[in-house]
């Protein structure tokens, strides 16, 4: 009996969508990047109107905001906020999460704030009983703890932020990772001149928020870390976009978001420099939350401010083709643990099951 035609063809395309999920990564390095709360208004639209005039709120005078911020297009606007994301990540990547084009990338977490976020987009899924940050040590293995104790990658993954709580939310005592974050971003190795400069200042820097140091000392420490070493996962938590904005400082946020993508290209550009990470290296640059609108609730997150379970991702490396700002392309948080493994040539869901699947066939052309 012949095979039907449709039939057929249905089973070619099978094949083919099987041939190019089995095709090798060319990815050998995943750098994965947050800017803790950053809304993905400032992301798609840039600086906002009336909260850049807010003369109660922003000690910066609104000429000098304005000349650095704004511009009456809102495609222009965000270019200048974002000059990295947008004229690299746009045109060499993807971009995820922009209402206005129906690809609203989203968390499934119910709380809508920072530990549940991150937990969900490092284990693959949500977990209710994470309902506060001072929740202690995460109960579940994420991908990074994972892909650890892979025998290619183990030691090779490492993880910086400028909160202290990632010692928990990546469970440093089970997980054994080494966690640089809050207090200990100081390399206690580092004798050099420029590492006793470096932890010195340090200490007598007055934190942003608690334990937090300002996102520029993470990033001195991050670039000499890639210096001396060469990491093949690499997680940075960048916060200072979150603190200005419980502060109300939104003309800090705006100067704190445009430094986010200022280091982003420098990383970007420093590991493109080296032969170890040239042209085998994926960035993935995203939020944990997003934030509420208006006037009162840009300024804080959780499920009393609507709005603040809706994020963005970026997407660029050689296993991500050039398709720039995407629409019709619904996202979640929970999918990025997936990815990062899958980009290495691993399947994160074959350990967790509940696990989100992967970016990466949403992120391939249509056919």
């Amino acid at each position: 009996m012949k095979t039907p035609f449709r039939l057929l063809f249905a089973l070619c395309a099978l094949a083919a969508a099987f041939a190019a999920s089995a095709a090798p990564r060319k990815t050998e390095t995943v750098v994965f990047i947050v800017s803790d709360g950053l809304r993905w208004q400032e992301i798609f639209t840039g600086a906002e109107a009336s909260l850049l005039n807010d003369k109660n709120k922003n000690w910066t005078a609104v000429p000098v905001l304005r000349q650095k911020y704004w511009h009456e297009d809102p495609k222009e606007r965000r270019k200048l906020l974002f000059p990295f994301l947008w004229g690299t990540f746009a045109k060499q990547g993807q971009i995820f999460g922009n209402p206005a084009l129906g690809s609203t990338a989203s968390v499934t977490n119910p709380y809508w704030f920072s530990y549940p976020g991150y937990n969900e987009m490092s284990a693959g899924v949500a977990d209710a009983r994470i309902d506060k940050n001072e929740f202690g040590p995460n109960p579940n293995v994420t991908v990074y703890e994972w892909l650890n104790e892979q025998p290619a990658l183990k030691g090779k993954v490492e993880i910086f932020g400028t909160w202290q709580t990632f010692h928990d939310i990546f469970n440093e005592k089970r997980s054994h990772l080494p966690v640089r974050s809050g207090l200990t971003i100081p390399d206690p190795t580092d004798k050099s001149p420029e590492g006793l400069l470096f932890a010195e200042l340090y200490r007598t820097e007055t934190h942003v928020e608690d334990t937090d140091p300002s996102d520029a000392f993470l990033h001195v420490a991050v670039r000499r870390h890639l210096q001396k070493h060469h990491p093949k996962v690499l997680f940075v938590g960048y916060g200072d976009t979150d603190n200005w904005q419980h502060m109300g400082r939104y003309d800090l946020l705006l100067d704190g978001a445009h430094f986010v993508d200022a280091f982003v290209a420098d990383l970007w550009n420093q590991m493109q420099s080296m032969p170890e990470y040239k042209g085998k290296t994926t960035f993935i640059f995203t939020c944990d939350h997003g934030r509420g609108s208006g006037p009162v609730n840009w300024m804080d997150h959780g499920v009393e401010q609507p709005g603040s379970d809706k994020i963005w991702v970026a997407m660029m490396g050689p296993d991500t083709p050039p398709l720039g700002e995407r629409s019709n392309a619904p996202v979640t948080q929970a999918q990025l643990a997936a990815t990062v493994a899958d980009l290495l040539g691993y399947d994160f869901r074959k350990f967790k099951p509940a696990a989100a699947p992967s970016l990466l066939p949403v992120t391939q052309p249509s056919r």
